[in-house]
């Protein structure tokens, strides 16, 4: 009977866990995607990179979401147990509350290990793809973002300017500036242009003006009345270089026995040098996000322990209207508490291993704690 007792009360939590994780989380990405709508929009990239760099942030958002999910999934289904008097039947079968405690952490442990993969392997690798889909994408829809008015620069190397865009795309009095270096440039300038796709080429097609080339402090121009000005190959000024928090895992550790073996660079011009994102200058960085990868996930099972304290004060008891909100309130700042600390991480690695240790060390004062409230039998006073 405890068995089934136990499936049941578990049933109860997974369903509506994985009923918030998912509802909040797609209500998130949906907001995110809306954002992302720039890279149409302003970078100029096709609809199916901005489907799939959308879809990849998922995961992310997953993440972030998983430990309230779980605490408020757990708080919610215990309080509505006590509140219909499903808990009794625990008790009058013999159940005892730290057993039933036991059982929600093993079932923590579990849920750990999943939020441990997601953030350890799957985060870094979707964010790792999501930052190549950009890497090696082309800007499919220039004229997207030639706005009139204004110096369009969000193609690397290029400047546009046009005073005025017609409905039919029209470019009028254009300024054209490409920079081949920091010594050599083009400058065009010309009446009126359009944008053609001709053979899988993107052109701009310019009419009655004049180019203006630099090249090793030699400058020559010449007119025209029709000239070509190919746009194939043209990337977007953005960040293409991977972040920390899109490096993999793996390439962290290998930095991270550089840094034992005190063989870390300032600089990627050195031999040792693994990746940009492992230098002295960036150890910070780098504690905190493995910090975020392998130590946040931790507070999963003081949530669910916070969580469990709602079995110690029948609602019988005149403190059980407080102890409701005084274990919420615990809950919410653990949560944040597990997000904040990160700011503490540094270089210094006493120090991290210290901040290791908070999770472990709330979670045994708690389950103290618990223990202790059991014993005395707290609940039962009234």
């Amino acid at each position: 009977m405890k068995k089934i007792l136990f499936r049941k009360l578990l049933y109860d939590c997974f369903v509506f866990f994985l009923v918030a994780l998912l509802s909040t989380s797609i209500i998130i990405w949906i907001f995110q995607a809306v954002n992302f709508l720039d890279i149409i929009v302003e970078d100029g990239r096709d609809y199916m990179v901005y489907i799939n760099y959308s879809l990849l942030n998922l995961p992310k958002i997953i993440s972030k979401i998983l430990p309230f999910a779980i605490f408020f999934s757990f708080y919610y289904v215990i309080d509505k147990y006590e509140a219909n008097n499903e808990l009794m039947i625990f008790w009058n079968f013999g159940v005892e509350k730290i057993q039933l405690v036991n059982f929600l952490i093993f079932f923590s442990l579990l849920i750990t290990s999943l939020q441990l993969l997601i953030t350890i392997y799957l985060v870094p690798e979707t964010q790792n793809i999501s930052r190549s889909l950009i890497r090696t994408s082309n800007v499919d829809f220039i004229d997207s973002f030639v706005k009139p008015r204004k110096f369009n620069d969000n193609i690397n190397g290029l400047t546009i300017y046009t005073k005025e865009k017609l409905k039919d795309g029209t470019l009028k009095n254009l300024y054209i500036k490409k920079n081949e270096n920091n010594q050599n440039f083009q400058i065009t300038i010309a009446k009126r242009g359009e944008f053609k796709n001709l053979l899988n080429s993107q052109l701009l097609i310019l009419y009655d003006g004049q180019t203006i080339n630099k090249v090793n402090n030699n400058i020559t121009n010449f007119y025209f009345t029709k000239s070509d000005f190919n746009l194939n190959a043209l990337n977007t000024d953005i960040v293409k270089d991977d972040k920390i928090q899109e490096t993999k895992t793996i390439k962290h550790i290998e930095c991270l026995k550089k840094y034992f073996n005190k063989n870390l660079t300032f600089n990627s011009k050195q031999k040792n040098y693994i990746n940009h994102n492992c230098s002295k200058n960036t150890l910070d960085n780098l504690f905190q996000e493995l910090y975020k990868r392998f130590i946040t996930p931790l507070y999963i099972p003081i949530l669910i322990l916070v969580s469990s304290f709602l079995t110690i004060i029948p609602k019988e008891n005149k403190l059980y209207k407080k102890s409701r909100y005084l274990i919420f309130g615990t809950g919410i700042f653990i949560i944040i508490l597990s997000e904040v600390i990160s700011r503490f991480v540094t270089d210094n690695f006493i120090n991290n291993l210290n901040i290791m240790f908070v999770p472990i060390s709330i979670f045994l004062i708690l389950y103290i704690l618990f223990r202790m409230f059991i014993k005395k039998n707290i609940g039962a006073k009234t």
